[in-house]
């Protein structure tokens, strides 16, 4: 009996072809993965979301932010509808931006177990102060290239 072709595994992810409601929270939100079939390589896989919006828990006024996602899958990938939809979940999130940013890259963690994973979180100015927040779990595996993010600093740092 031939052995079968990893490339003609179905992945097991829920959520696409089909309408999804939004999530009303992060923690109700799913997020799907699908296997790996190159998990012997290290690769580096990248998401941006430069419009990403949450509340300020004080004051219920909408903050913005620019991630940039870099991670090297082990046995899982992240499936890219599922992390749209949980993004979203967070527009009515009353939360600070360094609990935001470590929340969205824990639960990554937790969910992918990738080889290595970094959120760079860069929120537009609040009070005239932009705040930058990164989260990494280690350097980076030797031999593999991570790019620069490529967000440009806000314009009005000296």
């Amino acid at each position: 009996m031939a052995a079968k072709s990893r490339r003609s595994a179905k992945p097991r992810a829920k959520l696409l072809g089909r309408k999804v409601p939004p999530a009303a929270t992060p923690e109700d939100a799913e997020l799907d993965r699908v296997a790996n079939t190159n998990a012997e390589l290290a690769y580096v896989v990248r998401f941006t979301c430069p419009e990403f919006t949450a509340l300020c828990p004080i004051t219920g006024q909408p903050d913005f932010a620019h991630f940039v996602l870099d991670y090297i899958p082990g046995k899982w990938l992240l499936e890219s509808k599922s992390f749209k939809i949980y993004l979203a979940s967070f527009r009515n999130t009353g939360v600070f931006h360094e609990d935001c940013t470590v929340m969205i890259a824990k639960r990554l963690v937790g969910e992918l177990a990738p080889a290595w994973l970094r959120l760079a979180g860069y929120w537009y100015p609040r009070g005239g102060i932009p705040i930058d927040v990164w989260y990494q779990t280690g350097p980076p595996p030797a031999g593999v290239y991570v790019p620069d993010p490529g967000v440009a600093p806000y314009r009005g740092r000296g």
